[in-house]
């Protein structure tokens, strides 16, 4: 992927000049700009044209699409996954150490003869060392293999536990990037319907300058209310330039999060201002308690941990390990040796049984027993901070929800009352009967009231997706 700034840099030039061409627009404006209404602010501004232009009609994507195609593309994501698998691999292989091996050995062994002949049944003995029984001694066997000892089975447990937490930290990741993905697809709505806003605002300054212009020719205003329209005009300037950047911006950090190969020509589907229900309370908090991974995660970490005290006291434990072997083990590479008297059949078995006691390794294996029960005492401490912490966040999350959903039609209403308030003084104005720090002070006013709706509603969306980390259910629509 693209580096974030490289890629801010690379529109810089363009920007720059689109900027000035929208001001010079603004500046030559002579008809008197259309006054906001309510539907304005609420409806969805049309994005951003990007400064690259893209061929063909731009993809639309709507909130599951992203979250989809992040889930593809997101490196963190699919580390945590990559751990999830590694972890399941571990409990396979630990399984694997509890069941009977089964190997297949051939080799050849020469050793040095010595200078005197035994007779021993159809052969003869001339080896000098007595590891071999013969000269030339060809083995060729299977052995089949089994330790039974009570530290593998622990380790097994351990490592299936360890499973069942690297699994509850995926899904904690997976939860984590869909409240990721909802930030950013609607703070690109928010910063688009603020580009919006800004727009407005940049020719509501550009009419009231005109406006105080013809005024001041007819001699019903000072020279003091063209300059203050003027300033406020050039204010309005600067913040639509800072809204384009920022615009830019937020669909330049969607698309690194969303694309493996970069492209901006996309639009989005979803509307920051769609009904986007709450659940109930009771539902809310029966959902979160039942499935929640991080306490998932937590207590697969004190059983890990309890497993991992037994197999450290498995150390004290004897171990059995069972043997067989079936094959040859002969002079001649072959199923039967010639004999005077016929001929002797090499194939055949052997077993063995062997007990391990321990019995003195310096304390290593106390010292391993003081370890684990340090870690068990550690992992108990985190998973009560884990449900302490389920349940103050089962109650801070649904109340930052609940309290942006209040807010929201007050703060849509202001929006109008400020659109209202800037249309009625501008009209007085024009006949009198308020002054410009009036006129000035109603611009301000809808401008902040705008861009408090959008936030608001942006604050909403990242709630509700706040409530999925607990849940696992996305309610944002």
């Amino acid at each position: 992927m693209w580096d974030r700034k490289l890629l801010r840099s690379s529109f810089a030039l363009s920007l720059v000049s689109s900027l000035c061409a929208i001001s010079g627009a603004a500046q030559q404006t002579d008809s008197p700009a259309p006054q906001p209404s309510s539907k304005q602010h609420v409806s969805v501004q049309a994005p951003v044209s990007s400064a690259i232009p893209s061929p063909g009609a731009p993809q639309r994507i709507t909130l599951q699409d992203a979250i989809a195609l992040a889930r593809k593309n997101d490196p963190t994501y699919h580390s945590s996954l990559t751990d999830a698998g590694m972890a399941r691999e571990d409990r396979a292989q630990a399984r694997d150490a509890l069941l009977p091996t089964a190997t297949f050995n051939t080799s050849a062994l020469y050793s040095q003869p010595s200078n005197i002949t035994v007779q021993t049944g159809p052969s003869t003995s001339t080896v000098r060392f007595i590891a071999n029984n013969a000269p030339h001694e060809y083995v060729s066997q299977g052995n089949v293999h089994e330790q039974l000892d009570l530290a593998s089975f622990a380790d097994y447990r351990r490592t299936a536990a360890l499973a069942a937490a690297a699994k509850a930290r995926s899904e904690i990741a997976a939860r984590g990037l869909v409240v990721t993905v909802v930030q950013i697809y609607f703070a690109v709505e928010a910063s688009e319907q603020k580009l919006a806003s800004a727009r407005q605002n940049a020719a509501e300054g550009e009419n009231f300058l005109q406006l105080t212009q013809e005024l001041e020719k007819g001699g019903e205003v000072a020279h003091s209310d063209v300059i203050k329209a003027e300033l406020q005009a050039q204010d309005r300037r600067r913040q639509l330039q800072d809204a384009q950047l920022a615009s830019l911006n937020a669909r330049l950090d969607l698309a690194v999060l969303l694309f493996p190969d970069f492209t901006d020509n996309f639009e989005l589907a979803d509307s920051l201002h769609a009904s986007a229900p709450l659940p109930p309370r009771q539902e809310f908090e029966a959902l979160a308690a039942r499935d929640n991974p991080d306490v998932r995660a937590a207590l697969s970490a004190v059983q890990a941990a309890g497993h991992d005290l037994l197999s450290a006291r498995a150390g004290y434990l004897p171990s059995v390990g069972l043997d067989y072997w079936y094959g040859i083990d002969a002079e001649h590479y072959a199923a039967y040796t010639p004999a005077p008297d016929g001929r002797v059949h090499n194939l055949g078995y052997a077993a063995m049984a062997s007990l391990t006691l321990p019995l003195w390794n310096w304390g290593a294996t106390q010292s391993k027993v003081r370890q684990s029960e340090l870690r068990r005492d550690q992992s108990k401490l985190e998973l009560s901070l884990a449900q302490r912490k389920l349940l103050a966040e089962m109650r801070s999350l649904y109340s930052e929800a609940e309290t942006a959903l209040n807010q929201q039609a007050g703060l849509q209403r202001s929006a109008e009352l400020a659109a209202d308030s800037l249309r009625l003084t501008t009209l007085r104005y024009k006949n009198g009967e308020s002054t410009v720090l009036e006129v000035v002070d109603a611009q301000n006013t809808l401008a902040q009231a705008n861009a408090a709706y959008q936030d608001g509603a942006l604050r909403y969306h990242v709630a509700l997706a706040n409530l999925q980390t607990l849940t696992g259910v996305l309610t944002t629509p």
